[in-house]
């Protein structure tokens, strides 16, 4: 039918003899002689024409099929995608629904606090969060010096310029090894006892070149530290209760999170108690926490007293046989001594419960601080009886240093250190690995 159609319409347009012969002349004038004057009524011409009507005719409807094709094709994919996407769509909805439920159900205490139920979104994110995610973990030393080092690689890049280049042991290698140490906020003791040490190994001939200097610095840096590196047992009581304190901003909420992680991955039941009844976000903030692992939040209304939440929250935890509670509290200067005044009063409280708990006061402390963070230390030592700390935020600071100032001036364990946002980048604190990381030293 196209093809009938066309040769209708090529029909319509057939020239006469004479108008071939003058459209012939004007096509071949450019390239025939002015003088010459063109054959008319030619057979070849005849013959040519023909044949390239033919073929115009034959391309034409080739073209013609295969855009009818296409239309009919394109017309058709629509309703077929339609089909198929619909169906799946309808049964998504009641499947989050009855999960979401059930979350809600389950996470809810029994006791006489008032818990703060997620919103829709976060007992979905639950859902979905229900089972512990894979997390990439060290397979060995190696992997973990590497994290280590990475998140240390402001502080460690002032060490390696120290290092880097020189050949000579004068007094100027010393005056910069100094001036380093100070800069990382080591503080002056420690610096004091690391320069003593060297300078009198150098004036012995016992050391040769840099590169026994860098050893020596690494050996007596990792002799400082490793009394404090004592890893967190929480076999010996069951609740194990920690109490986490700190300033505004320095990571606690963040760093229980971390740690209920930690704990679940060995095998531990774990519970979070909201103590923050200052700050709004706090409790939404630890509840995130809690879905995204499955770990249950005890809490209250915003402005409660934080020592009920605690003592709710190991009253629940008892009757629930779980093996860590960790209390978070409201962030506080420690200049601010009626809010120390309420730290003192929440052990008061859950000693009521458990005459041993806290079994952990842990204060976490931001790196990026330096000399601040140890006068903090200082004071929340001095009002709480601290049993360990934690250094956050080591990966944002060339401050890497503040470690051993507090370990010297305290006296008290680093359980644990923060060298970036991952769960996996909140360690155990280990003293060789930290000093290796933070001078580069194979």
């Amino acid at each position: 039918m196209v093809f009938n159609w066309f040769k209708k319409r090529n029909k319509a347009q057939t020239t006469t003899p004479q108008e071939q012969e003058n459209n012939a002349a004007i096509t071949e004038q450019p390239v025939s002689s002015p003088v010459e004057s063109p054959a008319s009524d030619s057979p070849s011409e005849t013959t040519v024409a023909s044949i390239v009507n033919e073929e115009s005719i034959a391309v034409i409807a080739e073209n013609a099929s295969s855009e009818i094709t296409t239309a009919f094709a394109a017309e058709e994919a629509p309703t077929n995608d339609t089909d198929e996407t619909a169906p799946s769509e309808e049964v998504a909805a009641p499947t989050v629904s009855e999960e979401s439920t059930t979350v809600t159900a389950e996470t809810t205490p029994s006791e006489t606090t008032t818990a703060l139920t997620a919103d829709p979104i976060s007992e979905t994110a639950a859902e979905y969060d229900n089972t512990p995610q894979p997390q990439a973990k060290p397979k060995s030393e190696g992997g973990y010096f590497a994290r280590i080092r990475q998140g240390l690689a402001k502080t460690r890049h002032g060490f390696a310029n120290l290092f880097l280049g020189k050949k000579t042991l004068d007094q100027d290698l010393i005056d910069d090894l100094e001036a380093q140490l100070l800069t990382a906020d080591v503080g002056i003791e420690v610096t004091t006892k690391i320069i003593d040490t060297v300078t009198q190994q150098i004036d012995r001939k016992e050391l040769k070149d840099v590169d026994a200097v860098k050893a020596a610095v690494r050996d007596h840096m990792q002799q400082l530290l490793a009394p404090f590196a004592q890893p967190l047992d929480t076999s010996s009581a069951k609740p194990y209760v920690i109490l986490m304190t700190g300033i505004n901003g320095a990571g606690k909420t963040t760093t229980i999170g971390k740690l209920a992680r930690h704990f679940q991955q060995e095998g531990k039941k774990v519970m979070l108690a909201a103590g923050d009844t200052f700050r709004a976000a706090a409790v939404e903030q630890l509840q995130t926490w809690g879905a995204r692992h499955n770990v249950p939040v005890i809490a209250q209304g915003t402005g409660a007293d934080a020592a009920s939440v605690a003592y709710d929250a190991l009253q629940s935890a008892t009757a629930r046989g779980v093996d860590v509670l960790i209390i978070d509290t409201a962030g506080r200067l420690h200049t601010q001594d009626h809010l120390m005044a309420e730290l003192q009063k929440i052990k008061r409280v859950i000693g009521k419960l458990n005459p041993d708990a806290p079994h952990e006061t842990m204060l976490i402390i931001d790196a990026g601080n330096g000399q601040n963070a140890l006068r903090q230390a200082e004071q929340f030592h001095k009002a709480m009886q601290l049993d360990s700390i934690t250094v956050t935020k080591l990966d944002g600071t060339a401050k890497g240093g503040i470690l051993f100032a507090i370990s010297e001036k305290l006296g008290i364990p680093i359980r644990y250190i923060g060298v970036g946002e991952q769960s996996e980048d909140l360690r155990p604190f280990n003293a060789n690995e930290f000093v290796r990381a933070l001078l580069y030293v194979e």
